[in-house]
């Protein structure tokens, strides 16, 4: 592996920005801000002018392997997530079969490890009956428990109360939950229905799966971990009604009930169905811009922790049927880094370190990564360097994901990854892919 010597940068860490030189070595950063020692690199680049942060860490992703690869791969879609600047992710059980055994689960690794572009972990799916899986786990190798507390498939969905509550009081790592509660989501469908008929279209999606759905399932699942003492992270909040359930305390290690925010959330808003329709169909529902404002305001309280994509591809196929029977979900990876990015140069956001802190630091100080997340002497040298005037327009001609489309499509960003670097090597280089697959197992520190 070459050594790389990365000259003049400008570095975003630990909510500072200053100029420097920085030499990645052997896989790791090796030096900070010294000349002498980088002028021995295999290869310079001179970032002058550019932004170099960390690699984006995004604890939620579907990559769709095994058994869903009509959709995407772990080899398509992580190097979108390359290009996007993403260097490590934390991929869903929700796949086929769902991965709610310990071997079920390395058989993914394995696929990972032959295939992935960047860092990996999978979740160990919870259900109704595999609490002596949960317990068996080796969490210093495995990111964490997912719990859907709704709106899965197969046999994910934890609907057992006794389950539920034996898994809350004895899970060994992080509780990561999908929250919404099904039956309200029922009774709305019914309601619903009963004003519009049988031909819903998707602007009734937000009517469908509204905000009690979901502050009633987020509420249980605080309640049972303050019962249990548990470590709850809730995935994808989506309304300003839960955001009372989160204390506004910067992350530490003593912040045991944690809240993440994607994407889609953050941009778009339910005036947007007319225009996307059930390409911007997710679960949860994207809300009301009042719901969408306060989300954004909350990553500046400490409300919410973690800023990912809930990457989730579907074909266009499928996506392009009728409002109910199209699947929810949609592909962002490659693209929520600069997108965060653009809503900081709408003013949206205060400083580029917010979004590092909640896209690089705290996905590693959350899960206990131990050694990425940060640009410091030691550690892997997952390092973005990212061209802030480099404007693009998202469109089927420089999407990566294997399904082809984006819900961003015809969105102007100013900002383009120009270099991602994995385990020190340069995966991704002005617009080519680079070295092979450079990602390893992420290992946690608990």
């Amino acid at each position: 592996m070459p050594s790389f010597a990365i000259r003049n940068a400008v570095v975003v860490n630990d909510h500072q920005q200053f100029e420097a030189n920085i030499l990645v070595k052997n896989g790791l950063i090796y030096n900070l801000d010294s000349l002498s020692k980088l002028r021995i690199a295999d290869v310079t680049i001179d970032a002058k002018g550019r932004l170099l942060t960390p690699g984006c860490i995004d604890d939620q992703v579907h990559f769709r392997e095994p058994g869903l690869t009509t959709k995407g791969s772990i080899a398509s879609e992580s190097l979108a997530a390359a290009a996007g600047g993403v260097t490590s992710y934390m991929e869903m059980p929700n796949t086929v079969p769902a991965a709610t055994t310990i071997e079920l689960l390395e058989q993914k690794y394995a696929i990972a490890a032959q295939n992935s572009w960047v860092n990996y972990s999978f979740f160990l799916g919870a259900s109704n009956q595999n609490l002596a899986e949960i317990m068996r786990a080796d969490y210093a190798k495995i990111c964490g428990i997912k719990i859907f507390m709704g709106s899965s498939t197969g046999n994910l969905r934890v609907n057992d109360e006794t389950a539920l509550e034996e898994i809350f009081r004895n899970a060994p790592a992080l509780i990561a939950t999908h929250c919404e509660d099904d039956d309200l989501i029922a009774q709305n469908l019914l309601k619903t229905q009963a004003i519009y008929g049988n031909n819903l279209q998707p602007e009734h999606h937000p009517k469908v799966r509204d905000a009690e759905a979901c502050f009633a399932s987020s509420q249980k699942a605080v309640l049972l971990a303050k019962k249990h003492g548990s470590r709850l992270h809730i995935l994808h909040i989506s309304t300003e009604k839960e955001l009372a359930l989160f204390d506004d305390a910067p992350l530490t290690a003593h912040k045991k009930i944690t809240a993440e925010v994607c994407l889609h959330h953050l941009w778009f808003s339910e005036e947007d169905y007319a225009e996307r329709g059930n390409f911007i169909k997710w679960n949860p529902a994207i809300k009301s811009h009042t719901d969408r404002d306060a989300l954004r305001k909350a990553i500046l309280t400490h409300k919410i922790d973690v800023i990912a994509s809930d990457h989730a591809p579907h074909t266009l196929a499928e996506k392009s049927v009728d409002y109910l029977q199209a699947p929810s979900g949609a592909p962002l990876v490659q693209h929520t880094w600069v997108a965060m990015l653009e809503l900081y140069k709408r003013g949206v956001l205060p400083s580029i370190a917010t979004i590092v802190e909640k896209m690089c630091h705290n996905p590693a100080r959350l899960f206990g990564i131990k050694n990425r997340g940060f640009i410091e002497e030691g550690y892997f040298a997952d390092l973005v360097i990212t061209d802030l005037n480099a404007p693009f327009v998202v469109s089927k001609q420089n999407i990566l994901y294997q399904c082809g489309w984006s819900p961003l499509e015809g969105v102007r960003m100013s900002a383009q990854v120009a270099y991602c670097f994995v385990n020190g090597a340069l995966v991704w280089a002005n617009g080519k892919k680079g070295a092979p697959q450079s990602g390893a197992r992420l290992v946690f520190e608990r």
